[in-house]
């Protein structure tokens, strides 16, 4: 269970700063559309790990997990480019 836990918290911290690299190099527009490409490369990562995981059990609470954080994290990500001057 901790071995999930660390898998799922990394790809949060690879979409966090992805997020930021987004916000902080492009534009507004593009940086809301990259977020896009951004949750769905963390369902694609969770799903890869899970493809070369030995275990197959709890596959769908790891992409429930994964995808939920991931659409936060750019969610207020998102908030921030709309509410900043």
């Amino acid at each position: 269970m901790r071995k999930d836990w660390i898998a799922i918290v990394l790809v949060w911290v690879m979409v966090a700063l992805g997020a930021v690299l987004a916000m902080l190099y492009l534009n507004q527009e593009d940086a809301i559309r990259s977020f896009g490409v951004l949750a769905a490369g963390s369902i694609a990562l969770v799903s890869l790990v899970h493809l070369f995981s030995s275990h197959s059990q709890g596959i769908v609470w790891r992409l429930v997990y994964a995808a939920g954080g991931s659409w936060a994290i750019l969610g207020l990500a998102g908030l921030y480019i709309l509410l900043k001057p």
